[in-house]
């Protein structure tokens, strides 16, 4: 397995109010978020990368709004063809 290193000052740490722990753990949720949504990685690889299981990584994209779904206007029309 890979690993990432990002560099951060204690500063953030203090602006946060978060543990380091916390703070490394959100940082890597929204990082896995970011991939989702701009399409880079699945919901189940988003998921697996921040630790989390498929669907409370779901539930989590539920409360920052962010669609689990997205389809474009075609994708759409087909879908409701097909109901």
């Amino acid at each position: 397995m890979q690993t990432l290193s990002i560099p951060y000052s204690d500063d953030l740490l203090i602006s946060t109010g978060k543990s380091k722990k916390a703070l490394e753990q959100e940082m890597l949720f929204l990082l896995a978020v970011k991939l989702f949504e701009l399409g880079r990685l699945s919901v189940g690889k988003a998921a697996e990368l921040c630790n989390m299981n498929k669907i409370k990584f779901m539930d989590e994209l539920g409360r920052m709004e962010i669609p689990v779904i997205n389809l474009d206007d075609d994708q759409i029309m087909d879908e409701l063809k097909n109901v």
